[in-house]
């Protein structure tokens, strides 16, 4: 079965309304690829649509930012990834990939799925933290007219680090992960960001820990390579041409315990690093910080978090609706 002959929708692992279908992919080292598009329409139904693009060690299940959408009259679609999350099968490494140019073919096929089946021709993509990253090079590269917009949730846009760190860093990490890929780059994840957000610790969402564990998944040198190669990318500049969101903390932070930093800032990436890349993506950029928000913005505590959407509706009434 090809991704054109696509598997019947199923009613989705977050139950009605949500709807989810397999996307069939072309088979890699490790066996049988699918990707997962999940959807929720509006009331009624729209030509206006949201694609939605996790990050690492992510899925999707932020149903809230899909309600926002849908009171604005916009049919909201989510795509797990291949190896992420719905799509991420017994036999494969876990959120691994060596080019992020391959997840085009998954994003592509959504698009032709929203936009060509569904009949969509207004449509925002929404992104968040890696899935930031992958998606910018995909709009730059793509360039659909259907593209309305194109909302950043802390993308990814640089290595975190001193420049002697990432320069220095980058070259050995190209090397290593082109000759041995599967090399498990050493890392320490305090599970702080994750015990932020679950409600059976520190936080208020519900999520499944076996797609997105509180200690993150391991990180292999031929994915950094990936991250690094685009990354060198993004830095020499995209030509997205559509109006682009990036919205971030307000700072970054590095917390030794549980406590305020951890529920105030983001710390899992470098808000300065996000910010002085911004305008890197295309030439009709709006950067926002939110003061207190975490990594996800839109899984911060209630009162930045409400900030958060206030910025969305702003950009979006300005420049998308």
């Amino acid at each position: 079965m090809s991704a054109r002959d696509p598997q019947p929708a199923v009613t989705d692992v977050l139950g009605e309304p949500y709807l989810a279908e397999t996307i069939e992919l072309p088979d890699d080292d490790e066996g049988p690829v699918v990707a997962t598009l999940v959807r929720r329409g509006a009331t009624p139904t729209s030509r206006r649509a949201v694609l939605y693009v996790h990050g690492f060690a992510d899925y999707f299940f932020q149903t809230a930012f899909a309600d926002w959408w849908a009171e604005r009259g916009y049919d909201f679609y989510a795509l797990d990834l291949r190896k992420y999350g719905r799509s991420l099968r017994e036999h494969q490494t876990a959120n691994y990939i060596t080019d992020l140019t391959e997840y085009f073919a998954e994003i592509d096929e959504a698009w032709r799925r929203i936009t060509e089946r569904d009949g969509h021709d207004h449509v925002v993509v929404a992104a968040h933290s890696t899935g930031g990253l992958t998606t910018s090079l995909w709009a730059d590269e793509r360039r659909p007219d259907a593209l309305a917009g194109l909302v950043l949730n802390s993308p990814w846009f640089d290595m975190q680090g001193g420049m002697l760190l990432r320069t220095v860093g980058t070259v050995v990490v190209k090397q290593v992960g082109r000759r041995r890929p599967l090399r498990e780059i050493p890392r320490k994840v305090s599970g702080f960001y994750g015990r932020s957000l679950h409600r059976d610790h520190d936080g208020e969402w519900d999520f499944d820990l076996t797609w997105k564990p509180l200690e993150s998944f391991s990180v292999y040198a031929g994915w950094l390579r990936a991250i690094r190669t685009s990354h060198t990318r993004l830095h020499r500049g995209l030509a997205v041409p559509c109006p682009v969101l990036v919205l971030t903390s307000g700072a970054s932070a590095q917390p030794l315990e549980m406590g305020p930093d951890v529920h105030g800032h983001d710390i899992v990436l470098d808000v300065a690093q996000i910010r002085r890349r911004a305008t890197a993506v295309g030439t009709h950029v709006t950067y926002v910080a939110i003061e207190g928000a975490r990594h996800d913005v839109v899984l911060s505590l209630p009162e930045p978090r409400a900030r958060a959407y206030d910025e969305l509706g702003r950009w979006h009434a300005a420049y998308v609706d």
